[in-house]
Formats: structure tokens, C-alpha cells, sequence
């Protein structure tokens, strides 16, 4: 892969990063607990409740995804980024701009699902 590909990809990665960096604050913010003596009826109390497990999982979620943007960003930095961690072959472009993090070519991708 060219250094000017390399470049345009870093770029994409770090404008994800911080997407992603401000969507946990977010998210975290939105995810405080609901004090009992919160005046709200039972069933708006258990929705509420609801919500907050499911921001929770998207907060786990978004964590996880910041931590393998940095992992591709420094994969950037030391020469190994776009090379499949399981076969050593090259990753697509193509996935590579719809999965900026991903680690493994589509061969071993679909190999992994069957």
C-alpha cells in the first residue's frame, strides 16, 4: 500500500477516533444511575431502566471500537497495517474503507463464519 493511501486512511481513523472518543462521553453522560427517589411511575421508571442497559451495551460497544481504531492507527505507524493478522495476505481497499479496524481479510473472514 502507498504512502498516500496510508495517509488517507490514518486520517479517516483519526476523525473516527475522535467520532467515537466524543460518542462515549456522550453516551457515559447519558448513562448515570436513576436514584430510587426519582419521581417517575413504575413503568416509566422500568423503561427508563431499560434505556440505560442498552446505552450501557452501546457504551461497551463504542469502547471497544475506539480501542481497535488506536490498534489500527498504531498498526499505521509500524508498517503492518491492511496485512491479515491470520493469513499475512493483503486486506481489500475496499474493506479497509468500510472496516478502517478490520484485522482480517474477507478470505479468512468468511472461512471463520463457516
Amino acid at each position: 500500500m502507498d504512502q498516500e493511501t496510508l495517509k488517507t486512511y490514518e486520517k479517516q481513523i483519526r476523525s473516527l477516533i475522535e467520532e467515537t472518543e466524543q460518542q462515549n462521553i456522550d453516551l457515559a453522560d447519558s448513562n448515570r444511575p436513576i436514584a430510587p427517589s426519582s419521581a417517575l411511575g413504575r413503568l416509566t421508571r422500568m423503561d427508563a431502566i431499560s434505556n440505560r442497559e442498552i446505552q450501557q451495551a452501546m457504551l461497551g460497544t463504542s469502547r471497544k471500537r475506539l480501542e481497535a481504531l488506536k490498534n489500527a492507527l498504531e498498526r499505521i505507524h509500524s508498517g503492518t497495517y491492511g496485512i491479515c493478522v491470520r493469513c499475512r495476505g493483503e486486506i481489500s481497499e475496499g474493506r479497509l474503507t468500510a472496516v478502517p479496524e478490520a484485522l482480517v481479510c474477507m478470505k479468512c473472514l468468511e472461512a471463520k463464519k463457516r
